[in-house]
């Protein structure tokens, strides 16, 4: 019999039916929402939180800590306490009630101030100074190896190995660290491409980071190509995921579409696989579906 940890991964991949027009294209979208805690970042707090164990780095008494734009202290708040260990998760102001309330209903601390960059702060000053352990999601390599294992292997395979183009919105940038790597190996002809907010744009799960915050684990040569998504693209593609192909997923999602929908009136043949990172319903108290 299965345990809830045996349901991270191996979300389905559905190919879009009325927003794609280039009948020479297919775009595929890998529903990360199916994971147990509703997000992509299931994989990297799994194996982040499993391997610090296995390497003696933290133990069972040990207090762990995180800043977080929202998934990530999701899934982390459900990976520690199934691993009994206590946490406290730092995060913006502005994120959704829903968010706040899913993590403490794992069990876990929430403490908010104005902003992300803060929160790191923040988070990092407690780990130096008060005993807490910091994973780090913007610099542990755990965070993109789970992508490499999993995340990339299994569009390969359900791609039939025909994927030409991988879209992913940036934040930590696990997740298009972690593919690029293992579908450069397979094919070094796979299209990476990230999205970025524009400059004035604010979209959850994607950031363009100030310099002194890029996360480490980023490595600008592993993506082929940066498109920048507005706010009003990444709300207006997120309603019609909904709407047109019975996609329920956040802004960020959105913007990862919005993005293989433009390279797909670039090309006349490929198939486009874009990362659907969470569930819409942690975003119901906001006014992204009114």
């Amino acid at each position: 019999m299965a345990g809830i940890l045996d349901t991270v991964g191996n979300t389905p991949m559905v190919e879009l039916q009325k927003m794609n027009s280039n009948p020479g294209v297919k775009i595929f979208a890998k529903l990360e929402g199916n994971n147990p805690g509703g997000s992509v970042k299931d994989r990297p707090a799994l194996n982040m939180i499993k391997s610090a164990l296995e390497r003696g780095d933290i133990s069972r008494d040990t207090k762990l800590i995180e800043a977080t734009s929202g998934n990530t202290g999701i899934a982390m708040a459900l990976m520690a306490k199934l691993f009994g260990l206590e946490i406290e998760l730092v995060m913006p102001a502005s994120s959704t009630r829903e968010r706040v309330l899913t993590m403490e209903a794992f069990g876990a601390k929430v403490t908010l101030l104005d902003s992300i960059e803060i929160c790191r702060d923040y988070a990092e000053d407690k780990a130096a100074t008060k005993g807490y352990f910091l994973l780090n999601q913007f610099a542990n390599p755990d965070n993109y190896k789970a992508h490499y294992l999993t995340t990339g292997p299994e569009i390969w395979k359900d791609s039939q190995h025909q994927i030409s183009h991988f879209v992913s919105a940036m934040g930590t940038t696990g997740t298009i660290m972690g593919c690029s790597r293992f579908f450069k190996e397979q094919n070094k002809d796979i299209q990476i491409v990230g999205c970025q907010p524009t400059e004035e744009a604010s979209i959850p799960g994607i950031r363009r980071w100030p310099e002194a915050y890029l996360p480490k684990i980023f490595e600008p040569f592993r993506v082929d190509r940066i498109m920048d998504i507005s706010q009003q693209e990444a709300v207006d593609t997120t309603r019609r995921l909904a709407r047109e192909e019975g996609i329920f997923a956040g802004m960020s999602s959105g913007g990862a579409a919005c993005a293989a929908l433009r390279i797909a009136n670039e090309i006349q043949e490929g198939l486009i696989v874009f990362i659907a990172c969470d569930r819409g319903d942690r975003y119901l108290s906001s006014d992204l579906f009114g």
